[in-house]
């Protein structure tokens, strides 16, 4: 008889995840990656400063996947007795994966480190003065508005094969580096985001400057202001909302409308029943219109359906729900559902019994 796999380690904690974990994409449903994008999209309004961090971690991964094949093109053309050399290839051996934490920030900067000497290498090499004339013949650098990733290789860049295309160049960068900063940085631009004016200057002259900086380290500070600001003024609310309710918002103001509704019109049939002095029997019709609404009350209240939660449902959008899968999110909303019923089954057992068993008066 196969046993069930056992949960992942990441899975195993007792607790909330961190930001940075739903970031990593380090957790599932109802707190995966997805499920804030789309609170910060739909509730926050505030979805550009997401995507500016997820961006700027693509451009970290363009970074790192240059760097492998470019180590991977020095060992191909190093000669064999020097391929065993430790010093020739542990910059690029350790910039390839970046762990998290301390170890990670260290490998990002010996990365960001090695691009800089690559880059400085390469503005002075002979090739790259050979002349004043070829240097002003040169075209102009491509950047995010000009490139194009589909085209094939130019001339310049004869014999490669098919393969070599889907490589990262160092224009690759410097285009990625751009469209972060006319994207998301620039005052005016199309997904503007607010971040102090000193970060933004240094990003401005780190790219646009002599340097012609295009390593992921560039973009730090920028990056730990915008996770900051997230983790500061979005998480606590995704985690209220995700990992201690499972509604939305619009269909908690649906359930609010429809829960007022039936209670007034249950209250407005109780005084009709009570003063044409119906016997309880039939007053025991009530029960009906103030379960619905208290139910629908208290789901508004508290954000929670307790019955989907026991089934094991979240709602991402209105009226689309899927299975929680977080283990702490699962037993934390199953014991909040269970709390919620009890309560409700008292409040509505009152509300019933004081207009079912109240005397009746004929008018």
């Amino acid at each position: 008889m196969s046993t069930p796999d056992p949960l992942p380690p990441e899975l195993n904690r007792n607790r909330f995840p961190t930001l940075f974990e739903v970031l990593s994409r380090k957790t599932v449903a109802p707190l995966d990656l997805f499920s804030f994008y789309i609170y910060m999209r739909d509730q926050q309004r505030s979805v550009d400063y997401l995507d500016f961090w997820l961006d700027v971690s693509q451009h970290l991964q363009l970074c790192r996947l240059y760097v492998r094949r470019l180590h991977r093109s020095v060992i191909e053309d190093t000669p064999e007795m020097e391929k065993n050399s430790k010093r020739s290839s542990y910059i690029l051996d350790n910039a390839g994966e970046g762990p998290s934490g301390e170890k990670g920030n260290v490998s990002d900067q010996r990365l960001s480190a090695f691009l800089r000497s690559d880059h400085g290498s390469r503005q002075h090499s002979p090739q790259n003065s050979q002349g004043s004339n070829q240097s002003r013949e040169r075209p102009p650098r491509p950047s995010f508005m000009t490139l194009d990733t589909n085209s094939p290789n130019d001339s310049s860049s004869p014999g490669q094969n098919s393969s070599a295309e889907n490589v990262p160049k160092r224009e690759d960068l410097r285009a990625s580096a751009e469209k972060i900063l006319y994207t998301y940085l620039l005052p005016g631009s199309e997904r503007e985001i607010i971040i102090p004016q000193s970060i933004l200057n240094d990003v401005q002259e780190a790219i646009e400057g002599p340097d012609q900086r295009s390593d992921p380290e560039l973009f730090d500070a920028a990056k730990d202001y915008v996770f900051q600001a997230m983790e500061r003024d979005a998480f606590p609310g995704f985690l209220q909302s995700k990992g201690l309710g499972n509604l939305v918002p619009q269909s908690m103001m649906i359930r609010l409308i429809i829960g007022l509704i039936s209670f007034f019109g249950a209250v407005w049939a109780a005084f009709i029943l009570i003063f044409l002095d119906e016997s309880r029997a039939t007053r025991c019709w009530l029960i009906l219109p103030f379960t619905v609404a208290i139910y629908f009350i208290f789901t508004h209240q508290y954000m929670l359906d307790p019955i989907l939660a026991l089934l094991g449902f979240s709602e991402y959008t209105l009226m689309d729900f899927n299975q929680i899968k977080e283990p702490f999110v699962k037993k934390t909303l199953r014991a909040r559902s269970l709390t919620m019923l009890l309560l409700f089954l008292l409040v509505d057992a009152a509300a019933c019994c004081l207009f079912i068993f109240v005397p009746g008066k004929r008018l």
